[in-house]
């Protein structure tokens, strides 16, 4: 297994008062800037070119190539005791020359059950020390839950866009609808924003757990947490799976010319659970 950088998770805080930023163990859900997370764009500024360039060529979602929707993800494990993270290596494809499964259970309706193979992240992509930033700084968020300390962790690395080329595309992603990612009650989903660019909408909303599989206009305001879109690089939140349901709306074309696109990197915890 590859060393990598170490982040220390941060002291336990006193909850906020009313009105106040969400908190991740106390809420459910937080929201993050870089600073957050100890992050520095301009020391970064070579790894986020990088990490970047990885979305121009991202292959279109196989299962969906009329959303607009370009995707590519892998998985790692990781070890609390020692602090390593090892990527786990793809199955062979013809198309895509590896691939990796990606499941939700019954929790995506648009795909329930179904066992999808997304292609994999770049090989090269796996060793940026900003990605691994991202990835223990993430780890570090969630240090608290003692299911994510004592058993290996799955750590799904998740690259998408949403592209549009003219006024009449809608990139779409899935599902649309506010929804949870499934798996165990230590699943935890942070998304940090790469780039967005000439696009409108995306806008992401926080809401109740029950909420899931409706859209945000479909349930009681007062179900509804936080709504916000991210816009600067790096920005981002993380929501405790079971604890709330997510959502992203579709992006349009912006006013300026040519192309517009929204580049997001999603990461994924939960305890690795054993197939014996």
């Amino acid at each position: 297994m590859e060393n990598t950088p170490t982040v220390r998770s941060p002291a336990p805080t006193a909850p906020a008062a009313a009105g106040g930023p969400a908190d991740l163990r106390r809420d459910g859900y937080a929201r993050y800037r870089p600073e957050d997370l100890g992050l520095s764009l301009a020391a970064h500024a070579g790894d986020l070119a990088q990490l970047t360039a990885a979305y121009a060529d991202l292959p279109a979602d196989p299962y969906a190539p009329t959303t607009h929707r370009y995707r590519r993800y892998s998985h790692a494990v990781y070890l609390p005791w020692t602090r390593q993270l090892s990527f786990a290596p793809g199955a062979p494809d013809a198309t895509y020359g590896t691939v990796t499964e990606y499941w939700q259970d019954g929790h995506n309706p648009e795909y329930p059950d179904l066992r999808r193979r997304l292609p994999d992240i770049p090989t090269a992509l796996r060793a940026n020390a900003l990605l691994l930033h991202l990835i223990h700084a993430d780890l570090a968020q969630v240090e608290w839950v003692a299911d994510l300390r004592r058993v290996p962790v799955y750590v799904g690395v998740h690259l998408i866009k949403l592209a549009v080329t003219d006024g009449s595309q809608v990139a779409v992603s899935s599902p649309d609808c506010l929804h949870q990612d499934g798996g165990s009650r230590a699943t935890f989903t942070f998304a940090h924003l790469v780039s967005c660019a000439n696009v409108a909408g995306g806008e992401n909303v926080i809401a109740r757990p029950e909420c899931a599989g409706n859209r945000p206009e479909e349930v009681p305001p007062e179900a509804l947490h936080e709504r916000f879109t991210l816009r600067e690089p790096l920005d981002g939140y993380a929501v405790h799976d079971h604890r709330v349901s997510h959502y992203v709306a579709p992006v349009r074309l912006g006013a300026d010319p040519g192309h517009g696109d929204r580049r997001i990197l999603i990461i994924g915890l939960a305890p690795y659970a054993p197939r014996l």
